[in-house]
């Protein structure tokens, strides 16, 4: 039984890391809860599950919103008796900039979505899980977090996120949860190209060449389902050993440092 959450997208020629995350799960044989603050593309989540004879149920959540965060969790375990899998995918950084331009309600709404929303659906999933003593929970955070960034809401966000990560998986070791976050470095995916090409008015084809040539490994950028495989590996039984662990998938771009 797994929850992802942010598992809709953002309408493009590729697909989402969410979305891949929740068709990768399914196809697993996992019974997924599609948590979108987007119902409808939750659906069409759900939709592509069922049509490869998959379970998968849609779910509409604003992820700041701690008593709604209450109900995804409430609305797993009724469904589907208990939850194994925790998968946070949600980021967002529209609006941001360096720290003399940015505006204060920008700062708090990045960090609202990408850091509170993961405290958030942590504070309500990790009873019981707890009680199951098990199950694992994972984040999507960034390289940014890591990297140099022009975002500064946004890599604060992400560094927070891996700051709570090792906080949770340390905390939650003793009852057998495993805590980990995947750092996606530049990825082809519809948040990355349609969106930002409409943000910065540069052509979708301009925008991909030009972040390809930034990736060390074989000058292309990732896809979501990299990220999605990452995700398997470490809610798989393989990975029973690894907790609190920020696994770069990122083509070795954060390989730079120093």
């Amino acid at each position: 039984m797994a929850i992802v959450v942010g598992a809709g997208q953002t309408p493009g020629d590729t697909i989402g890391n969410g979305r891949a995350t929740a068709l990768l799960f399914a196809r697993e044989g996992a019974r997924v809860l599609a948590v979108d603050r987007d119902l409808a593309s939750a659906r069409e989540t759900a939709e592509r599950i069922r049509d490869e004879g998959g379970t998968c149920e849609p779910f509409e959540a604003d992820v700041t919103d701690g008593e709604r965060c209450r109900e995804l969790v409430a609305a797993c375990l009724e469904r589907f008796d208990a939850i194994d899998v925790v998968h946070h995918n949600v980021g967002i950084g529209d609006g941001d900039t360096g720290p003399t331009q940015l505006p204060e309600e920008v700062w708090d709404r990045i960090h609202d979505v990408n850091l509170k929303s993961a405290f958030l659906v942590a504070k309500h999933a990790l009873p019981p899980m707890r009680e199951r003593h098990g199950g694992c929970m994972t984040f999507v955070s960034s390289v940014a977090a890591v990297c140099s960034a022009p975002m500064l809401a946004y890599k604060t966000s992400k560094a927070g996120l891996n700051a709570l990560t090792h906080a949770l998986a340390m905390g939650n070791a003793k009852y057998g949860i495993r805590v980990n976050a995947i750092m996606p470095g530049l990825m082809n995916t519809p948040m990355a190209i349609e969106k930002l090409s409409a943000a910065v008015g540069v052509p979708k084809q301009q925008l991909i060449e030009r972040r390809d040539a930034q990736v060390p490994l074989g000058g292309r950028m990732g896809t979501a389902w990299d990220v999605a495989y990452a995700a398997l590996f470490l809610a798989s039984d393989e990975a029973r050993f690894i907790t609190g662990v920020l696994l770069p998938v990122d083509g070795g771009q954060s390989a730079r440092i120093g």
